[in-house]
């Protein structure tokens, strides 16, 4: 009981360091190369940016208030759970913005170069979305809306979820910027939904694994007691030998794959291993089952 509690309050913390993580990553992409050239890649942040150009409004405080009022339909809609993680999430991201923006004022492009803050203002908040996915969360604003979309529509991923809910900001960028602009902003957008799809897709990644081998035992003991997973075995007949062996499959990720593989070659087990990557995994043990 003591284990499993300690177990649960570790995996807690981590959630949350993950997440505090990922805001900052998220608040130090969109700031410091976003909000000055003005790309709209949807989102909050590319309304806020919109705002800030209409209004006097400054585009932190437009994004606190929008992530507030898409935090209680998100609520609604998707869980208290979600709404307790990305609640925590969207305050950490608006502290953060209203930090740098009275720390760092920003009267331009950081580096002068648009291209080179595109890619910035695309892969840093990519990289921190597909983070927060990953651990149920987000960085609230649209991407509750797009999360909605996912979870009561047949659209089954996120990128294109996400692609849909924010096109609408990029539409409206070419009539409050320039055609220029609103260029850029359509190619972050396109180039911002691969990239979260393709890191989730990394960090989704496990190992389905069939293994013949003479002896099953240690295998199946190492699978799991030292990896706590399942493995199934069966009897069979090499077609070359006409000898017996066991077949054992198993599911595992990437790190646990690793440990595997070194353990039978660590124990000098005859044993032959097939790996094949796969993010389709529903089940006990996996996170996104």
């Amino acid at each position: 009981m003591e284990h499993n509690k300690r177990e649960k309050i570790m995996a807690y913390v981590s959630q949350y360091a993950i997440i505090t993580l990922s805001i900052t990553i998220m608040s130090v992409g969109v700031y410091f190369f976003k909000f000055p050239n003005n790309f709209v890649f949807g989102g909050v942040t590319g309304a806020a940016a919109l705002v800030a150009k209409l209004t006097p409004l400054s585009a932190s405080a437009f994004s606190s208030w929008a992530n507030m009022i898409l935090l209680v339909v998100g609520l609604i809609f998707l869980g208290k759970k979600f709404a307790m993680t990305t609640g925590y999430a969207s305050v950490v991201m608006s502290a953060e913005l209203m930090f740098l923006e009275k720390f760092f004022p920003m009267h331009g492009s950081l580096s002068n170069q648009p291209m080179l803050d595109l890619l910035f203002a695309i892969a840093l908040p990519a990289i921190a979305s597909a983070l927060l996915f990953n651990v149920g969360a987000s960085s609230g604003g649209t991407d509750v809306i797009a999360l909605i979309v996912e979870k009561y529509t047949h659209i089954h991923s996120i990128a294109v979820a996400l692609f849909l809910t924010d096109l609408f900001m990029v539409v409206a960028a070419c009539f409050v910027f320039n055609l220029y602009t609103a260029l850029y902003s359509f190619v972050g957008l396109t180039v911002k939904s691969l990239v979260i799809d393709a890191v989730l897709e990394r960090i989704k990644m496990c190992k389905a694994i069939l293994i013949i081998c003479d002896d099953k035992d240690p295998i199946c003991n190492f699978v799991m007691r030292k990896l706590v997973r399942g493995a199934t075995y069966t009897p069979c007949f090499g077609a070359y030998t006409d000898k017996p062996h066991y077949m054992i499959y198993t599911t595992l990720t990437n790190r646990e794959a690793g440990q595997l593989q070194e353990f039978i070659h660590k124990e000098n087990l005859n044993a032959f291993i097939s790996m094949l990557s796969t993010t389709e995994v529903f089940g006990k043990g996996f996170n996104h089952a």
